[in-house]
């Protein structure tokens, strides 16, 4: 196990995840019915981080805002409200409103709390506030292994000598400590971890119609990493040609679509994908390739990346992929977790049993509660917040 490996997801009171704390491996499968929780973990994980990159306030505008990302359900689920013989109703709340997103590796553990805030005459009062954050070393929180922590506007490290020191007095609530008080020389951890979460990596249903730029010819230079949105796929798959494994991008091209081959023309700089297949007497270009097949190629260039990322995180891979494609994308998967932790969220049961067959993958079947997301399978792991 790689000590940069996450071993656990914790979420707290983010949409329908009241209280959600996941052991993962080096391979999870997320699964589930729609409306049972799957994009909500895909969407909190991609929350965690935007933290490292100090987007976390913005994304959570952009989902309508702390109100809209709540747990909406009561504050306590009571025993007569499981048992159905009370119905689903609130209660006197007792805990202070919450958003907590963590996670835990062998080395470091991460974990922050978002509220509401204090009544004033600001403008930005729908905002969150980052209310706590800690830095730790080790799977559990504890304050003996704390490195760094947030509590309101005051930071406090560990420094060099063993003991706590303020590093900072006054950090505003809506910036974190992981892109304000990362320094080599007193924040050396706050910045290793910040880094390692940036190279993070999400693919989340690449476009593919026609005028998505995953189509169209565009300025090629090196491109080790392909973007989340697809758009360097042909330099990508060049870099991939050149200083990646080429002998397995060949192998998974054949195994979808036997006898073709992916070709990269140049003309002016413009770099464009076209693809031979069996029986056709001209290459086709990028713009003629169905939906199915140039998704295909979208993931097989993201997995073949020359540089793998820490973590990498698939949405629903499977849309518009033909049921044939889906073992060969099994195996791509698999092999690529050798080299990154992944986590893949999927519907297509295809999908998911074609990753158990082909890996040792921790699967976990999300289904709903009373409105709540809940994980039968999943063991029970031992996990603390930061206080504010």
């Amino acid at each position: 196990m790689h000590s940069s490996e996450i071993i656990t997801l914790a979420i707290s009171g983010y949409r329908s995840l009241r209280e959600l704390v996941l052991p993962l491996s080096r391979l999870t499968v997320i699964t589930g019915a729609n409306g049972s929780g799957k994009s909500s973990v895909y969407r909190a994980i991609r929350l965690l981080a935007d933290v490292a990159q100090g987007r976390a306030i913005g994304a959570l505008a952009q989902e309508g805002g702390l109100l809209s990302t709540l747990w909406a359900g009561p504050d306590q689920i009571s025993r007569t409200m499981k048992m159905g013989d009370v119905p689903v109703q609130g209660t006197q709340r007792r805990r202070r409103v919450a958003l907590k997103l963590g996670f835990a590796s062998q080395d470091y553990g991460y974990a922050i709390d978002m509220g509401l805030p204090v009544a004033g005459s600001s403008k930005f009062n729908l905002d969150p506030e980052i209310k706590a954050e800690a830095l730790w070393v080790g799977e559990t929180l504890r304050r003996s292994n704390q490195l760094a922590s947030r509590a309101g506007p005051a930071v406090q490290i560990l420094n060099s000598t063993g003991r706590r020191e303020t590093l900072l007095k006054d950090l505003p609530s809506f910036d974190s400590m992981m892109t304000h008080a990362a320094d080599p020389k007193d924040g050396a951890e706050l910045l290793a971890l910040r880094e390692r979460m940036r190279s993070w990596r999400f693919y989340d249903q690449f476009r593919t119609d026609r005028e998505a730029l995953t189509r169209q010819p565009r300025v090629g230079t090196r491109t080790p990493v392909l973007a989340s949105n697809g758009q360097d796929f042909a330099a990508a798959l060049q870099t991939i040609r050149e200083i990646g494994d080429e002998a397995a991008l060949q192998e998974a091209v054949d195994a979808a679509f036997p006898g073709s081959s992916v070709n990269i023309e140049v003309n002016e700089g413009l770099f464009e994908v076209t693809m031979q297949q069996s029986g056709l007497l001209r290459p086709l270009r990028a713009g003629e390739l169905s939906d199915g097949t140039l998704r295909y190629l979208l993931l097989v260039t993201a997995l073949l990346t020359p540089r793998p990322p820490d973590l990498l995180v698939l949405n629903e891979p499977e849309n518009s992929l033909h049921p044939t494609l889906l073992a060969p994308l099994a195996k791509l998967i698999s092999n690529a977790s050798k080299h990154s932790q992944i986590i893949v969220v999927s519907h297509a049961s295809a999908l998911v049993e074609a990753l158990q067959v082909e890996s040792n993958c921790l699967r976990y079947d999300l289904k709903k509660n009373l409105g709540e997301t809940i994980v039968e399978s999943a063991e029970y792991s031992d996990w603390n917040w930061p206080k504010r």
